[in-house]
């Protein structure tokens, strides 16, 4: 079922929670431009086995609101404390992809990990996320041709063959947020650091990334891990930036056996 959670006067988040009832709990952030819909994957059996799934929209993204401003990791980490807060939830493993991951890290950080017992990072864009260069590339576009974009990006997500159906849906992902969050994230992307927060990192961590991600290096995978104390890292050797689609059998039965 899907809901609305007020993080603040005016802002709304929405959220999937699909198995309220579940035995344990799992939230799920997305990805840059995205929304949870690209959980999809998971969405469709992990419930089935008895998880609950919950996908929170970023403010800006997917079925949320869309406020002029709020587009940085603090304000970001304050509004996932909000939904935990509301959903008085405890316990649960916390997903995040890409962005997600490093709005997940400064959530750790900033909340001292409240209510997670587990954390799995999914190609983070972390401790850095894009370089000035790209960061400029991408922000011309998002004001001036931001489908062409999101085209791109969608173009070089993935290192196997996606069909144009499904390339075509992951686009439509994109083109759900709104111009102004989507070209802020670029922003903070490009402007903040997240090495600070990896050390105050000490739940359990599961690293997965994909080993020919074009969004994201490797690379910073194997800092992470060297980073976050109590971690380890699982390469996905034939996923590029989204080895929760590329290799989501093996990425689900991870999930399972690392979430016990």
């Amino acid at each position: 079922m899907g809901y609305y959670v007020c993080v603040e006067p005016g802002v709304n988040l929405y959220v999937e929670d699909l198995n309220p009832k579940g035995s344990k709990t799992i939230v799920f952030l997305h990805g840059w431009p995205l929304s949870h819909d690209q959980f999809e994957y998971q969405f469709d059996v992990l419930p089935a086995m008895g998880y609950r799934c919950i996908g929170i929209d970023w403010r800006g993204f997917g079925k949320s609101d869309r406020p002029m401003e709020g587009y940085h990791y603090n304000r970001l980490a304050d509004d996932i404390f909000a939904v935990v807060e509301k959903l008085q939830l405890n316990n649960f493993t916390l997903v995040g992809h890409s962005t997600g991951g490093a709005i997940s890290i400064r959530y750790m950080s900033r909340y001292k990990g409240f209510g997670v017992s587990k954390l799995v990072l999914v190609d983070a864009a972390v401790p850095v996320g894009f370089t000035q260069e790209t960061a400029h590339q991408l922000l011309d576009q998002a004001l001036n041709d931001r489908p062409k974009m999101i085209r791109d990006v969608s173009d070089t997500f993935f290192f196997q063959y996606v069909t144009k159906p499904f390339s075509d849906w992951f686009f439509h992902l994109g083109l759900q947020a709104a111009g102004w969050s989507t070209a802020a994230i670029i922003m903070t992307l490009r402007d903040s650091k997240l090495y600070d927060d990896l050390p105050k990192i000490l739940t359990p961590t599961l690293i997965v990334h994909g080993v020919h991600d074009k969004v994201i290096p490797y690379a910073q995978a194997l800092e992470l891990n060297e980073k976050i104390s109590n971690s380890y890292l699982v390469p996905f050797q034939f996923s590029g930036h989204g080895p929760f689609w590329e290799e989501r059998v093996k990425f689900n039965q991870l999930l399972k056996e690392f979430i016990g």
